[in-house]
């Protein structure tokens, strides 16, 4: 059986994240030491400052991490996978791994990401669990909570709404109403929306300057739920920090290529049990409870 090797993104992280990861591999932390600024392994491993919530050290920090992870990984099992997917900053891992960038070009392109990123503010995000789409998008029309947006469809029944925080307020007793789970992220702007535009502008500026290799190995975009074409790479890393990413319709479109199994490289396990309830929602058996925990 082909294995698929899935990387997280923001949500993913916790203080204690690469712990002996730095230690056998010392090139890559002193040369991700050296683009950032300050010490990775103090960050993940103390966070003395509390600065790990926050995107702009969030973003790097995973990506280290969970290359870091794959580089691991590759020591025992140098054979390929049929695919790389990531969820949001973790595409730019499975990126790496596919031989699109080195290691030091993807930690250059997630910090200056995460720097636009962090400047975006007036918004925020909220995971909604137990409802499905066609619920979540008809609940938002009929309220006239047209300023909401779908940021992630991460499983049949977990959703997460991206937009204004008055509104994302306004949204969470409707949904409570019907018995879904409506939860608040920490995150300090609305990622995957319209109001990403001009950070999503302006990393298209920075790509147009940035070599991308061919890819090695297959691996899904998260701006259009299929693998990436080298000739859109570009376009398709600058759209997606203002699209939703359709993780149901990625992980449906593996599925479809064959049977696989799925290894998560990060420091949870939260993506895993997406692809299980959305394995599980595809095949005629019970349906499982929604995953409580969101990502983003």
């Amino acid at each position: 059986m082909h294995k698929v090797y899935v990387f997280p993104g923001q949500g993913a992280q916790k203080l204690g994240m690469g712990q002996g990861l730095f230690e056998r591999f010392p090139a890559y932390t002193r040369a991700a030491d050296s683009i950032l600024g300050y010490s990775i392994q103090r960050l993940c491993l103390t966070d003395e400052a509390n600065q790990l919530r926050r995107t702009e050290y969030t973003q790097p920090a995973l990506y280290v991490v969970c290359a870091l992870m794959y580089l691991d990984r590759a020591r025992t099992d140098s054979t390929d996978p049929a695919f790389f997917i990531g969820h949001s900053l973790g595409e730019y891992v499975a990126l790496f791994a596919a031989g699109v960038f080195d290691f030091e070009t993807g930690l250059k392109l997630v910090k200056r990401r995460g720097e636009l990123m962090g400047r975006a503010t007036g918004g925020g995000m909220a995971a909604v669990m137990g409802c499905d789409r066609a619920t979540v998008e008809s609940t938002l029309r009929r309220a006239g909570l047209t300023s909401l947006d779908l940021a992630n469809l991460n499983a049949p029944r977990q959703m997460v709404l991206s937009g204004p925080l008055d509104d994302i307020s306004r949204a969470a007793p409707l949904f409570e109403a019907q018995q879904a789970r409506f939860v608040p992220l920490n995150v300090s702007a609305p990622f995957h929306s319209r109001y990403m535009r001009a950070a999503a502008d302006e990393f298209a500026r920075e790509l147009g300057h940035v070599h991308l290799r061919t890819l090695r190995v297959p691996v899904m975009a998260n701006a259009s739920s299929r693998p990436h074409q080298h000739e859109s790479l570009r376009e398709m890393l600058a759209r997606q920090i203002e699209s939703p990413v359709n993780w149901v319709d990625s992980i449906e479109f593996i599925m479809a290529q064959g049977d696989f199994t799925f290894e998560e490289l990060g420091p949870t396990s939260v993506l895993t049990r997406l692809v299980k309830e959305i394995r599980e929602a595809a095949a005629p058996a019970p349906r499982a409870a929604p995953s409580r925990e969101a990502t983003c």
